[in-house]
């Protein structure tokens, strides 16, 4: 798995690519933990174009950064899921509860806007 980073005010943008599973679902939470902490995010951006794979490590990881965000006062978005990706998730429940867009930019714009 890799990750890249973009920021933008207490956004925190991250293009993830590869395996989202057992083996790589802690980097993701200490990447996103560790930026909650130092910059005050309050917003995380996960673009999911480039994950080819998710299992429940990677769902846990992500329920638990958008509890921690929206205990905040934040949130936490998804763009650019794939078809495989976005069925895993919302047979999860995730969708019910997350906010996905297709589009990155639209996620940014909206998010600039909520804050």
């Amino acid at each position: 798995m890799n990750i890249s980073k973009q920021f933008d005010r207490q956004t925190l943008l991250l293009r993830i690519s590869g395996e989202l599973d057992m083996q790589t679902s802690e980097t993701l939470r200490q990447t996103i933990d560790s930026e909650i902490e130092r910059r005050g995010i309050r917003q995380v951006m996960l673009n999911l174009k480039d994950v080819s794979f998710i299992d429940s490590s990677g769902l846990g990881v992500i329920l638990g950064r958008y509890k921690k965000l929206t205990a905040l006062g934040g949130a936490l978005v998804i763009t650019n899921a794939q078809p495989h990706v976005l069925k895993i998730m919302e047979l999860s429940g995730l969708a019910k509860i997350i906010r996905f867009y297709t589009d990155e930019t639209l996620a940014f714009e909206e998010g600039r806007g909520a804050s």
